[in-house]
Order: C-alpha cells, then structure tokens, then sequence
C-alpha cells in the first residue's frame, strides 16, 4: 500500500485524515514560516504548504506527500497564528460581525518521482459578535494561538462562528474534496488509501 505522508504537525488534519480513511505517517517540515513571503494570501498559504512537502518529500524514496498551510484572509491581507494573546484579542475585535475567507493550500508531491500538484481551497467565515469579556476567556483557553485565523470549528472558538459558506474541511486545515482532486491528478484512487478495517 502507498505510504502517505502528513508534512504537518497539526493534530486536526491528522484527525481528519485517520477519521477519512487514511494512516498517514507524520513527518513534521521544519520549514521557517516566517521567511516565506509572497504577494497575496492565497499565494502565500500555497507557497508554504509546498516549501512544507518539498522539505519532507526531499528525504523520501517513495510515498506521497502532503503539505498543508492555513491563513485567514481579511481585508486583503493573510493572517496566521497571532503572535501572543494580546495579538489573538485585537484580531477578535477586528473580525467579529464580519467575513474573512480560510485560504489553506495543499501540496501533493509523489516522492517516488517528484510529480507535484497543487490547489488553494478557500472557505467564506461568518465571524459572530463575542463581547469582549467572551473574546477574553477564549484566548485565554490559549486555543487561538494554536491556530491559523486565530479560531477553530471545532474547539470552543465554535461559540463564536455564525456559519460558513464552503467545506468545513478547509476550515479545520485540510479539504478532502480538493485532496482527492489532486491524488487523482496524480493517477491515485482515494479508496485505495483507505485502511482497511
């Protein structure tokens, strides 16, 4: 069977992934997110996602590859992981009662023979109105700061969600839809993958 390698430490797309069907190998990039820059969000949550596989698929003989990254675009501009918890509350304050769209880009790279393909997928995020005493006690859960967008779905930043237009996946850091497209792009079946029981 095909080795699948996850090039990301994060326990939710892992989760996602194990819960989808797959057993992927988790080999953690390493890769210096803050030197890459590029000139959108888009762009950058891309550019990161591959520099993420290129690293780990580097080391490998055989198996494939995926790299991930997530930003919250508002206003034009990508936000990541806040910087500290002040950083996480100023961000509530900005998006509450707005809209910001979860870009996360996914890189696949066959490492038997270097093959790659890749695609941002972007999910529209209906931010509610916490008041700033609710905005308080969620960063100091510390969960925003774990967290590209400063929030989750599917932890306690959920309270604080009005809705979503797109695929939850994308949100939580991976979007199965888009990764079958890629695999497929690269001649795999996704029912080949899954573990069986």
């Amino acid at each position: 069977m095909t080795q699948i390698v996850l090039a990301s430490a994060s326990p939710a797309r892992l989760a996602l992934l194990r819960s989808a069907g797959l057993d992927p190998k988790v080999i953690v990039s390493g890769v210096d997110e803050e030197v890459v820059t590029a000139d959108s969000p888009g762009e950058l949550c891309l550019a990161l996602a591959r520099a993420k596989a290129v690293t780990v698929a580097r080391d490998l003989a055989s198996g494939l590859v995926i790299g991930c990254d997530s930003v919250l675009e508002l206003d034009g501009q990508a936000y990541g992981k806040p910087l500290s918890p002040e950083d996480a509350v100023a961000r509530w304050r900005l998006m509450r009662g707005r809209e910001g769209r979860l870009l996360t880009g996914h890189c696949v790279i066959d490492a038997a023979d270097g093959r790659e393909v890749s695609e941002v997928g972007a999910t529209v995020v209906r931010f509610g109105t916490p008041s700033d005493a609710e905005i308080a006690a969620y960063v100091a859960t510390g969960e925003p700061l774990r967290v590209a967008g400063a929030f989750t779905l599917d932890g306690p930043g959920g309270w604080f969600v009005d809705g979503i237009d797109g695929d939850h996946g994308n949100v939580l850091g991976i979007s199965l839809p888009l990764l079958r497209r890629l695999l497929t792009a690269l001649g795999v079946s996704v029912p080949t993958l899954w573990q069986r029981a």
